[in-house]
């Protein structure tokens, strides 16, 4: 300074004089350092003060205090300034100026706290209404960012695959400087590649498909560096990249941003925007693309997780998933397995078909064709756990039907071998996440269409009958495996006519869709009563009339609707019946149901199979009678004997001029005879009612024991 010239202001006075303040933040104390002149632009007297976090946070708008993190970490990572427009907020929440400021933020790696110096200058806004005003806001940068960001960041959280992901990111049209050239970048081993591209005409991108990564490539060293890379303009690309320029020039683009994907702390690759125009890439433009980048990786991160699942999911499907074996003569199966929604496509639910071994209790047909086993089975939740104890079961289950044992003794191995499995998952003595399953087992005879089904607290089979009248057969069960592994499980032997379908099938396709039993089980036997086709295509339509179009291995979208997995199982014999077997007309339909002494409950099962033998019967009258006299019928066998009562019902004939014959047998010697009650008597009305309701009834003894029956002509629907 030479002598007499006046001396330099200082710093302070001359940034005072500017409107501008200066201000300290230092994250490890947690305090904020202002002179007067940032202490007025926050709302507070003009003079030097020390705030605390909270204080400061309380003059800014919430949505600006939260940005101001994540440009201070952008601008820590890039070496470069952090800028931000804030706006003050005075005591009532209102907004009274919008500053910037402008830092120079520096990290203390062993503080793990980072440090601010900057300035505050308010930023002069055209006044509201105007028509700078409106420009303003109908243009507001600001909110057309935010307004960006949300709709991107949703459309990326939707995406369920990258074929999808690398579609959004196409298609994102940033405020103000959208790109028109996309490139994501992944790593194999020490190697750039492809993952997608968009605004370059296919083939472009082979140059750049296995690079090195210790290419001089902006991709390249973002991903060495996992730092970003902003190229301005076509000379600063040139200048910093040389080597790989030529690459670049053909494309006739003036501005180049290359940043980071980054998923759980790794980088996983880098992503290119490309502009024809130039683009400064301010801070607020780096804000927005680093925030697009940080979307674009968790979006490729989870659409990969997502597909490798679907991947897995699928290969343990098909590996869990037998096929149904060579044909059967005489016979027709189908069967379908639709898994559950979300997370791996596996579940517990299985099917299986299973050869037995010869012998001269399971003989041999002409051609080859042997008595086989089919098994219908649900483990408890449809897990990743649930599909390993299923695959465990289904082949302990093959293991004890190859030995030989009969049903019920498979189904209580079965249930020994699962509560052995998971009660060694318990510590220390305490249950964890004990799991059961339900299973249905059943022995099959093709020549003669003998089953014999043991049951484990699965749903009863149902018989499509030739006519298309759908019934459930009662059978004979227990408890599920696992529950108790001394548990018994009854067999119950019925035989499949010619023509007739069994379908067994596990709960969800009954249950899915807010469908309870009930409700459920009516809208399969609909499916089942009006489909006309073969096994296969009925396979189908149970599914599809449940779900919509399905497939063996159904993913996707209409996977995400289930609540449920679903196995359904059909099997059909043929209408001609083979050799030795007892020929039956096809207008004829028959129920046929043991109530044990032991078991007095199943006399409302007989009740509801009689019903639906009759669910088409023209007169609502008879059906009703018919139901109350077999009431009476089964009654005085179990009161009256010491046995048991089979029930054998029948409908022949053609509609509207039907007969209906319901038969009840027992072993006991003394035959029924008709009584005159007294008023106040309790019983002695059954064969009272049966003459007055029955257009035709009789008792007639048998070798040993008895049998009560009656019949009921169906009347034409012109004289009801």
């Amino acid at each position: 300074m030479r002598t007499g010239e006046p001396p330099l202001p200082a710093v302070g006075d001359v940034l005072a004089s500017l409107a501008t303040g200066v201000w300290r933040w230092d994250t490890s104390t947690g305090l904020v350092a202002a002179d007067a002149e940032a202490a007025r632009l926050l709302g507070l007297p003009a003079e030097e003060v020390t705030l605390t976090e909270a204080q400061v946070r309380a003059r800014l708008h919430p949505v600006d205090w939260n940005e101001i993190t994540g440009v201070v970490q952008l601008a820590v990572a890039e070496g470069t300034l952090a800028e931000v427009r804030i706006r003050i907020m005075d005591e009532r929440g209102r907004i009274i100026r919008v500053v910037r400021s402008r830092s120079r933020p520096t990290y203390d790696r062993r503080k793990k706290a980072y440090e601010l110096i900057g300035t505050l200058q308010e930023v002069t806004e055209p006044t509201p209404g105007s028509p700078a005003g409106r420009s303003t806001v109908t243009g507001d940068w600001r909110r057309s960012r935010e307004a960006f960001l949300l709709d991107a960041g949703r459309a990326l959280a939707e995406a369920r695959s990258t074929a999808e992901v690398l579609r959004v990111a196409a298609g994102l049209s940033m405020p103000g400087f959208s790109p028109d050239g996309l490139a994501v970048f992944g790593v194999e081993g020490d190697r750039l590649t492809i993952i997608g591209h968009h605004g370059q005409r296919p083939g472009d991108e082979g140059p750049f498909v296995h690079m090195a990564l210790e290419t001089d490539y902006p991709a390249a060293e973002v991903v060495r560096t996992g730092r970003a890379v902003y190229l301005s303009s076509p000379e600063e690309y040139r200048a910093r990249y040389p080597l790989t320029w030529p690459l670049a020039q053909r494309f006739n683009r003036h501005s180049w941003a290359f940043l980071p994907l980054t998923a759980s702390g790794r980088t996983m690759g880098a992503w290119m925007a490309a502009f024809t125009h130039r683009v400064a890439f301010t801070p607020d433009e780096r804000s927005v693309l680093t925030t697009v980048a940080r979307m674009l990786a968790q979006a490729l991160s989870r659409a990969g997780t997502a597909e490798t699942e679907r991947e897995l999911s699928e290969g343990l499907q098909r590996s869990m998933m037998p096929t149904l074996g060579p044909e059967v003569p005489g016979m027709d199966l189908a069967a379908r397995y639709v898994p559950t929604g979300g997370g791996l496509q596996v579940g517990g639910d299985w099917y299986d078909m299973i050869p037995l071994p010869g012998g001269p209790a399971r003989s041999r047909t002409k051609s080859g064709a042997g008595r086989f086993a089919l098994v219908m089975g649900d483990v408890q939740g449809h897990d990743v756990r649930a599909a390993g104890l299923m695959g465990q079961l289904r082949i302990a289950l093959r293991a004890y039907a190859s030995e030989g044992h009969r049903p019920d003794a498979v189904l209580s191995r079965a249930s020994r071998f699962l509560h052995g499995i998971v009660g060694a998952d318990a510590e220390d003595g305490d249950i964890v996440d004990l799991r059961f399953a339900t299973c249905l087992y059943a022995e099959v005879d093709p020549r003669t269409g003998v089953l014999e089904v043991a049951r484990a607290g699965h749903p009863d089979p149902v018989i499509r009958m030739t006519d298309g009248t759908v019934l459930m057969r009662p059978t004979a069960g227990g408890l599920p495996l696992g529950v108790d592994p001394d548990a018994d499980y009854p067999t119950t032997r019925f035989t499949l006519e010619p023509g007739e379908t069994m379908m067994i099938c596990t709960d969800g396709l009954i249950e899915t869709g807010g469908h309870d039993l009930d409700t459920g089980w009516q809208r399969v036997r609909t499916i089942l009563e009006q489909h006309e086709g073969d096994t296969e295509e009925l396979a189908d339509a149970l599914v599809q009339g449940v779900h919509g179009p399905s497939s063996h291995y159904t993913t996707g979208p209409l996977a995400d609707r289930r609540e449920d997995d679903i196995a359904v199982l059909l099997l059909n014999r043929h209408p001609e019946a083979p050799v030795g077997a007892v020929a039956v007309r096809p207008e004829i339909r028959r129920t046929l149901l043991t109530v044990a002494q032991a078991e007095p409950e199943r006399i409302s099962v007989a009740r509801q199979q009689l019903r639906e033998l009759l669910h088409d019967w023209s007169s609502s009258e008879q059906v009703d009678s018919a139901v109350l006299l077999l009431s009476e019928m089964l009654t005085n066998v179990l009161v009256h004997t010491d046995t048991d009562a089979l029930l054998l019902a029948e409908v022949s004939g053609e509609k509207g001029e039907r007969r209906m014959r319901v038969e009840v047998t027992d072993a006991g010697e003394e035959l029924p005879h008709k009584r005159r009650p007294g008023e106040l008597a309790s019983s002695g009305r059954g064969l009272l009612l049966i003459e007055l309701l029955a257009d035709a009834w009789g008792v007639e003894p048998r070798g040993v024991g008895k049998s009560i029956w009656f019949e009921l002509y169906e009347p034409p629907r012109d004289k009801l």
